[in-house]
């Protein structure tokens, strides 16, 4: 049975509101500041980022709409065109996903302008460190120097998490037609500046800066209903593949002493590179990615006197 034209919007929007929901990925949203956590100190908190990938939105809207379900219902796949852009939307997904990502998180001072911390964002582990170069170390209880003063750090992250399809029609076909499976870690270098309101931050700060990550990637597709003529098209071995990303941020903290309201923006862009597909194909992926972001922070001051 055709499937009529009006169909594909409402599908599409259907599509890109399960993907929200679903799917786990590192949270690239920056929401620190240039001031690290004091000694002693702990910071925790959550955030819900939006994760907007321009060429993610582009190879999953036309590829899983159009043939994903139609591939899914039958026995038998003749390989074709659509099973390479089926390949690309399910990479395109996994390297950048369309989705929310929330959050938890919490830091804690080991040292004098240097702090820890540990993210959990439901599926992605991030850990990292942050060293401050620059500006007092001082806290709004015992400032270290004067109100509006301004400082600077630098950080290390490591993020490692599931690389799957979410289980949501349309991406639970492509996977399902595509036998796909990946890993992925990834490595962010955030460097930091802000300016404080009050002292130490006491009523806050606005804050941006760079950043660079780097990701590492497994993948494979292990299709066994895909088929070139009477022969099955032969599985693609895992591959290995990284790529870079830029990025700049902004973001501002409102609040006081203990409690803050944390509003970013980040935007990277990133050439994926050119992916070795089934049957000899290849295909290359690049784009822009916008990532806004809401938290909530909580400050715990040390006991010691």
């Amino acid at each position: 049975m055709n499937r009529s034209t009006p169909l594909r919007p409402a599908l599409g929007l259907a599509v890109a509101t399960l993907l929200l929901a679903t799917g786990c990925s590192a949270p690239r949203a920056i929401t620190s500041s240039g001031k690290v956590t004091p000694r002693g100190e702990f910071r925790g908190g959550g955030n819900l980022s939006f994760n907007i990938a321009t060429e993610t939105i582009s190879k999953t809207g036309s590829a899983l709409v159009s043939a994903a379900s139609e591939a899914a219902s039958k026995d038998t796949v003749g390989y074709s065109g659509t099973i390479e852009k089926l390949q690309l939307a399910a990479l395109a997904y996994v390297l950048d996903p369309v989705r929310a990502t929330p959050d938890l998180y919490l830091r804690y001072g080991v040292v004098e302008r240097i702090d820890v911390g540990y993210k959990y964002a439901f599926g992605s582990h991030v850990f990292d460190a942050m060293f401050q170069f620059m500006g007092p170390t001082g806290t709004p209880e015992r400032p270290g120097g004067p109100a509006g003063a301004m400082y600077g750090s630098i950080g290390l992250q490591f993020a490692t998490q599931r690389a799957k399809l979410p289980s949501v029609p349309f991406l639970s076909d492509v996977a399902d037609v595509l036998g796909f499976r990946a890993t992925r870690k990834d490595l962010i270098i955030p460097l930091v500046f802000s300016h404080s309101f009050g002292p130490e931050e006491e009523i806050g700060a606005v804050s941006y800066g760079v950043v660079y990550s780097r990701s590492f990637m497994r993948y494979g597709f292990e299709p066994t209903r895909v088929f070139q003529g009477n022969s099955q098209i032969p599985y693609l071995p895992l591959q290995k593949v990284n790529y870079g990303a830029f990025g700049a941020f902004a973001n501002a903290k409102i609040g006081y002493r203990y409690v803050y309201f944390i509003p970013s923006l980040s935007i990277y862009y990133q050439n994926y590179g050119t992916y070795q597909l089934l049957n000899n194909a290849s295909g290359k992926l690049s784009g822009l990615t916008v990532v806004p972001s809401v938290g909530l922070q909580f400050r715990v001051p040390s006991s010691r006197r």
